[in-house]
């Protein structure tokens, strides 16, 4: 590698040492279909979501001996419509990096769009299981707890496993903790996976969308271990007036930029 330094990959999210204060959790018998339950509301809040402009603002910092930050990657994309109703994903001035340790691999910015905030929706319900873990009071809202996995794990998927604590109103998720999985290793490279902590909170009095995820947590890689701290915020969230076509571009379709649409206040 140039200048003596050896990169490695990492898959981007990381655990997280700021979590919403609970109380612990119970042992109550769980609701019938619970799974069933915070899949149909995953997914109707899903879906609102992508009718929604917000910023998503990401910030990953590398450490040497502990407390000092030698490295920085941060940008900020403002995801939002094209005047035909278009989805899309802008970035907004010029990205950062002085990662040295450190590599972004795409699976790193596949996991921002679907693992954390990672949405247990009605379509992939029946890849995970779930192991009810009891009830907890989080942001002080009483929360059933369940623990997720995959069932089954296929080469080239990514996959949430981790804890989702929903509101016992109405199966809204508040917080989920987890990991990106499968972790990736070969003799050559190393893609680590760490965890981290996803808070939602209430939009426009009903919906249920993540506004952070924070990570801290140290990856232990062949040649050293290398701690990361991970930082996404997710802001402004203001309705769009039509029905999105959702799509993931890395900048705005021709002409969108010119004429940029107004979301509703």
């Amino acid at each position: 590698m140039k200048n003596g330094r050896i990169v490695r990959n990492i898959a981007l999210i990381v655990a997280s040492a700021a979590m919403f204060s609970s109380s612990r959790a119970g042992a109550a018998e769980p609701p019938a279909d619970l799974l069933k339950r915070i899949a149909a509301t995953a997914t109707e809040d899903q879906r609102v979501r992508e009718n929604y402009t917000y910023r998503q603002v990401l910030t990953v910092e590398e450490f040497k001996q502990g407390e000092i930050v030698e490295g920085e990657y941060k940008e900020i994309r403002d995801v939002t419509f094209s005047p035909k109703g278009t989805r899309y994903e802008q970035p907004v001035g010029q990205v950062t990096n002085t990662l040295t340790k450190i590599a972004l691999t795409p699976l790193d910015f596949q996991d921002v769009r679907t693992i954390q905030p990672f949405f247990l929706t009605r379509d992939n319900a029946w890849l995970y299981s779930g192991t009810y873990k009891g009830e907890e009071t989080v942001d002080g809202y009483p929360c059933y707890v369940e623990y997720v996995e995959p069932k089954q794990i296929l080469s080239g998927q990514r996959y949430f496993q981790g804890t989702l604590w929903v509101r016992q109103t109405d199966f809204g998720v508040v917080q989920s903790e987890g990991q990106a999985v499968p972790q990736i290793e070969t003799t050559k490279t190393q893609n680590l996976f760490p965890h981290f902590t996803t808070h939602w909170k209430e939009v426009d009095g009903q919906w249920m969308f993540p506004v952070e995820t924070v990570a801290d947590d140290t990856l232990f890689f062949r040649t050293w271990p290398q701690r990361v701290r991970i930082d996404i915020q997710y802001s402004n969230y203001k309705k769009f007036g039509a029905e999105s076509t959702l799509t993931f571009e890395g900048t705005a379709p021709a002409g969108a930029q010119d004429q940029p649409p107004t979301p509703q206040q």
